[in-house]
């Protein structure tokens, strides 16, 4: 089954049940989804590696926004915000440990021979593209530079 179809069964059961908050947090997914689907350019399909790509702004939309309203002294919008984040990263697959990504990374500066911040871009690059989906690209970038400089 694939993203999209798994989302609107969800849906319909978050209706059924009549969970509002989650029916919230999963009609905004649909959204994206279909924004994606209409956008110029497209088939009018989303492949499941674009789906996962909404899923990860999506988060990270909503995890900002947590981090601000916490910021402002509005614990409750923050705490709808994180909510909402729980049901869309249940969508995603599972994030890797930092010292997983660490590893991971470290491979890939041996095998290219990186050895200062010059590579950064380099290793960057081939970091996300193999660890897509699986960690935060901000998590990513803190150990490259960490790694490159040390």
């Amino acid at each position: 089954m694939n993203l999209e179809q798994h989302i609107n069964d969800d849906i319909k059961a978050a209706m059924l049940a009549r969970d509002k908050k989650k029916l919230e947090a999963l009609r905004a997914v649909k959204a994206s989804i279909l924004l994606a689907k209409t956008d110029k350019g497209t088939s009018g399909e989303i492949e499941d590696a674009a789906g996962m790509k909404i899923l990860q702004r999506l988060v990270k939309q909503r995890r900002e926004s947590a981090e601000i309203y916490k910021q402002q002294g509005r614990p409750d919008l923050a705490d709808e915000e994180e909510f909402q984040l729980s049901v869309i990263a249940g969508y995603l697959p599972a994030q890797m440990s930092e010292a997983e990504v660490r590893k991971v990374i470290s491979g890939i500066i041996s095998e290219n021979g990186a050895a200062s911040l010059k590579d950064m871009g380099k290793v960057m690059g081939m970091a996300t593209k193999k660890l897509s989906g699986q960690a935060d690209n901000k998590l990513i970038s803190s150990i490259v530079k960490e790694l490159l400089n040390g």
